[in-house]
């Protein structure tokens, strides 16, 4: 009998069994029991390559992924001469006939939307590994260990232990599964490969079962996927689709894809790319794997302490935290998990992180796993820059120029405006118009909030050939949309933008019907603002278009300003209208609270204090009730600088918006929530918004002691902070770009010239009150 330790957690007791599990696996998540449905599984990937590990005993099932298989069921375009009916919206807005006026807009500017909405992202294919004689397992253990980005199950049949092991190559693109046993010839094992849907083929040629079709109508791409089966020893035969091994020592499949959507024949692509991925022996090849996936995650970590807690398996601490269990340990492995979606999903060169990742189960995945441009991709993205993995952003940057031609054409077809626009949604035919119903579709301002990453890139890495040559050029035309949109208000004189919404929110007009198209939504406006401001700053920089900076400056002068409403909160729309929704997951009208920094403690206080109304208001109402809107409460928090609150939400994160797998659930399953929680963990223990850089900003009771190292900040550097027991213990600054350093804590400061390179390390006591 195994002997047990109870240990209490906060009113829970947990059953700790001696010797197996006496260390605990601080960066690897665990179980007990193979996962039960595909987002309880073990993500896996190489940027472009997925695959989702079920970890059955008797029957192993993985979900295969390849970024670029899409369907294409048609197109959503631009309503013809729409722009001739925006003034006619505009009067109508401006006349309090909000219902009248969502009708025209619906009738003569809305396109028609597709059956599905948009074009959808769908799996590779479900490869089932059957495995003979084996039941009855004991000992069974499931692990990703976010240290090598490879999923390991293990379990003992008899006297006999089995190992496995599952990892996505970027070195090799491909995809390696391996079983092993410590006696011969105990690999028994039936490998077939299966996809819902139509237009698709299964054969086995040689040792490989190869999967050619469509993805969704015959305009879809086309794709190719290939299972290697390759034994060592025993005997292999064959049945019409499926591979049979017979009493091998050790098994590996080696897993190829690709598709014609950036042109070449995946038949072919694929049959190189498996030449290459079996032309090595196996320790090699998950040796440079290794070494590879290190040169991204090794560059940061996180400490935010430990407890007992790091002993149990992932979902039992999940568990245990709904009850009260206090789990430090847990929260740091939540943001390592997280940077290891965005390396395993967001590589250069590859498109960008969607709804889901890469990671998508059958044909028709919730939201078409697509391109939310209303916050969704943009949240993908928070972590990159400031947990080191700033190359991830790269997809995004590559995401937003291809949306420019058509963004130009939505532009000028249904605003007759210049530069470029987009949508609330979009998808890899970068599509950029309005469909739908107005209450989602009819918001014309992703361009800016995309183009905030551009700045953002450069405020980080302080790149001015990055500025020259891609981001100004994109920001500059979205700027040139927004010149355009802004009309006059007839009774306040201030420009104002429209028509547009405050995304996926309605009002109560006063004569009670409900409507969400309006003149001048607060979001579109902070939008506006922050963008005009960085894209100007980014002209000043530059030396280039003095007279369109001031036509941006001049719009700033007159743009409606944020308003506060009589009870003392930011007025999400242009009147104080009642909410249709008084708890609605989007808070919209606090962007410029976050991610923008138009709102700070120094510089506004009054917005802050009707921000923070803004969101005692939602939750009372029951808002934050999905993963990513519990995510950007995070880092609303974070930035007003309530540290028990933000935590609080941290806990909520977890304990209501995460599943077993720790990914996030919407629910279902949708990736943002994992990275906005991590970016606002991160905004927890540093910030660098407000042009300089605060450490410790919303350090809660509970992360008495901790460190972070690796953080990038904006002015070019990367930080590592230490403290104990809640007080800074030292800073280490490493100078990247050679700019001043300016650091804040507990409301003191230093500022140091520094030159590239140089570093440094600065404690409390250096701290003055000037």
């Amino acid at each position: 009998m195994v002997r047990s330790i109870l240990i209490l957690l906060v009113g829970m007791i947990f059953i700790l069994p001696s010797g197996s599990q006496d260390k605990q696996k601080k960066l690897k998540l665990w179980y007990r029991q193979p996962a039960l449905q595909w987002d309880h599984g073990m993500p896996i990937g190489n940027g472009r390559l997925g695959a989702m590990v079920f970890g059955g005993v008797q029957s192993e099932k993985i979900v295969l992924n390849e970024e670029s298989i899409w369907s294409f069921d048609g197109e959503n375009t631009d309503r013809i001469d729409g722009f001739k009916y925006v003034r006619e919206i505009r009067q109508l807005l401006f006349d309090g006939k909000y219902i009248e006026a969502e009708k025209l807009a619906s009738e003569k500017v809305m396109g028609d939307r597709l059956p599905s909405g948009t074009n959808t992202y769908q799996e590779l294919g479900e490869l089932t590994i059957d495995l003979m004689n084996h039941s009855d397992p004991q000992d069974y253990y499931r692990e990703l260990d976010l240290e090598t980005a490879i999923a390991t199950v293990r379990y003992k049949i008899d006297e006999t232990n089995y190992t496995r092991e599952t990892f996505s190559s970027a070195v090799d693109q491909a995809i390696y599964w391996r079983i092993g046993a410590n006696d011969s010839g105990k690999i028994n094992a039936k490998i077939s490969l299966q996809r819902d849907g139509a237009n698709y083929d299964i054969q086995v040629l040689d040792n490989e079962i190869v999967i050619t079709g469509i993805a969704g109508t015959k305009k879809g791409v086309e794709y190719c996927g290939r299972v290697k089966v390759i034994p060592v020893n025993g005997e292999i035969s064959y049945e019409k689709k499926s591979i049979i091994i017979s009493s091998a020592d050790t098994l590996l499949l080696v897993i190829t894809a690709a598709t014609d959507y950036s042109g070449g024949d995946p038949f072919t692509q694929t049959k190189k790319q498996m030449g290459s991925a079996t032309g090595r022996n196996y320790s090699d090849i998950k040796c440079d794997h290794i070494a590879e996936y290190q040169s991204w995650f090794n560059r940061f970590s996180i400490n935010l302490g430990s407890s007992q807690a790091g002993y149990f398996p992932t979902d039992e601490r999940l568990e245990a935290v709904k009850i009260g269990a206090v789990d430090p340990s847990l929260i740091s492995i939540y943001v390592q998990f997280s940077r290891y979606l965005l390396i395993s999903s967001s590589r250069p060169g590859c498109l960008p992180a969607n709804l889901q990742g890469i990671w998508v189960d059958g044909i028709k995945p919730p939201w078409n796993s697509d391109y939310h441009i209303n916050i969704n991709l943009q949240m993908n993205y928070w972590l990159a820059e400031v947990t080191n993995l700033s190359e991830c952003s790269y997809p995004l940057f590559d995401f937003i120029e291809k949306l420019m031609p058509n963004g130009r054409k939505t532009a000028q077809t249904l605003y007759g405006s210049d530069g470029f626009t987009a949508h609330h949604t979009s998808d890899v035919w970068f599509f950029t118009t309005c469909f739908g119903y107005p209450v989602y579709g009819a918001w014309p301002m992703a361009g800016g909030w995309l183009c905030r990453h551009l700045w953002d890139h450069y405020l980080y890495t302080q790149d001015l050939a990055f500025l020259k040559n891609t981001a100004y050029p994109i920001m500059k035309e979205a700027a040139e949309f927004y010149l355009d949109f802004l009309v006059e208000d007839p009774k306040s004189g201030f420009l104002v933008s429209g028509p547009s919404i405050s995304p996926e929110n309605s009002f109560i007009t006063p004569t009670g019907e409900r409507a969400s198209l309006c003149m001048g939504p607060s979001m579109d406006h902070q939008i506006i603002q922050d963008h005009l401001l960085s894209t100007a700053k980014a002209s000043e920089l530059l030396n280039a278009d003095v007279t369109f900076r001031h036509e941006m400056l001049s719009a700033l002068d007159k743009l409606t300003p944020v308003k506060i409403g009589k009870d003392g909160r930011i007025l999400e729309w242009s009147q104080d209208f009642k909410e249709a929704e008084p708890g609605h997951r989007h808070m919209s009208h606090l962007y410029g609270l976050h991610p923008a920094n138009l709102f700070t403690w120094q510089e506004t206080p009054n917005l802050m204090e009707a921000a923070k109304k803004v969101l005692e208001y939602r939750l009372k109402h029951g808002g934050g009730h999905t993963g990513w809107s519990r995510a950007w409460i995070i880092n609303f928090y974070a930035r007003l600088k309530d540290q028990e609150k933000a935590y609080s939400n941290v806990r909520a994160l977890l304990s209501k918006s995460t599943l077993p797998s720790m990914l996030d659930t919407h629910p279902p399953f949708q990736i943002d929530g994992n990275f906005g929680g991590c970016a606002g963990i991160i905004e927890m223990l540093v910030q660098s918004h407000s042009g300089e850089i605060e450490l410790l900003p919303a350090l809660p009771d509970a992360w008495k002691d901790g460190e972070v190292k690796g953080v990038k900040v904006r002015g070019g550097f990367e930080i590592d902070i230490k403290w104990e027991k809640g007080q800074l213990v030292s800073t280490g600054v490493k100078s990247l770009a050679g700019k001043s350093c300016r650091l804040m804590y507990n409301g003191r400061r230093i500022v140091k010239k520094t030159s590239e390179g140089e570093e440094f390390i600065v404690y409390p006591g250096m701290f003055t009150d000037k």
